[in-house]
């Protein structure tokens, strides 16, 4: 009897913090770059490009920044909950035994087999067991500051370049429906991958990122129209 050598699992949930930050920068990217130039070239101002790279460079900024103090805060509402299980553990070990074999039989676990298995793991790892089943704290869902924030303004700037490439080398008179249609483009090409990478749907993917990129365009291209009206 031949039996086949199962492959190692592997699994996509670790790939989230980075895989979020990095989908959030690049839409975020396209899309408010874009709308920068479309909502200028309305209005019929000069230094379009100059305000595009202007843009780019604060949107990176931005978003590193954002990230960094968002996810920074997530991480510390962790390290508080750990210090605060870790004391928790040091004084009332008995307590937290008890929490963690009803945390297992609420699961489905028969209570005697849930005691064997909360006493085994507390040997072994009392504060890790409680931070994974009590706290829901993993390694693979920790909060990462400084890689959400790296991968948030790589992917803003990366996205950003691409619609300043198009208004860099399109005809004035031609640039607008250029940057709208090459922008949808991007960003339907863009949550296709992300759909991809997450094993979602493609198709659905790509229509959700394209149908809010044309909503945002549209109102800013609306309104560059409507100040470069009230100001004639």
């Amino acid at each position: 009897m031949i039996t086949m050598r199962r492959k190692p699992e592997t699994h996509r949930i670790n790939r989230s913090g980075w895989l979020r930050a990095a989908v959030l920068g690049s839409n975020d990217g396209i899309i408010s770059t874009a709308s920068l130039l479309i909502g200028v070239s309305a209005a019929g101002q000069e230094h379009i490009m100059l305000t595009g790279i202007a843009g780019l460079a604060a949107g990176a900024m931005s978003m590193a920044a954002g990230e960094y103090v968002s996810v920074s805060s997530q991480a510390d509402i962790e390290t508080a909950d750990l210090l605060k299980e870790h004391i928790e553990l040091q004084t009332y070990p008995a307590a937290e035994l008890r929490e963690l074999v009803n945390i297992y039989v609420k699961r489905g676990i028969p209570r005697k087999l849930a005691t064997q298995v909360a006493r085994q793991l507390m040997k072994q790892d009392a504060l890790g067991a409680h931070a994974r089943d009590e706290l829901g704290i993993s390694s693979t869902l920790k909060a990462r500051p400084l890689q959400a924030a790296l991968a948030s303004s790589t992917s803003f700037a990366i996205g950003a370049s691409l619609p300043l490439a198009i208004a860099a080398v399109a005809p004035m008179p031609v640039l607008l429906p250029m940057l709208v249609g090459s922008s949808l483009l991007f960003l339907g090409i863009l949550g296709a991958i992300a759909a991809q990478i997450g094993n979602a749907s493609i198709l659905r993917g790509a229509w959700r990122v394209i149908f809010w990129g044309a909503t945002a365009m549209s109102i800013t291209a609306g309104t560059g129209k409507l100040f470069a009206y009230m100001l004639l």
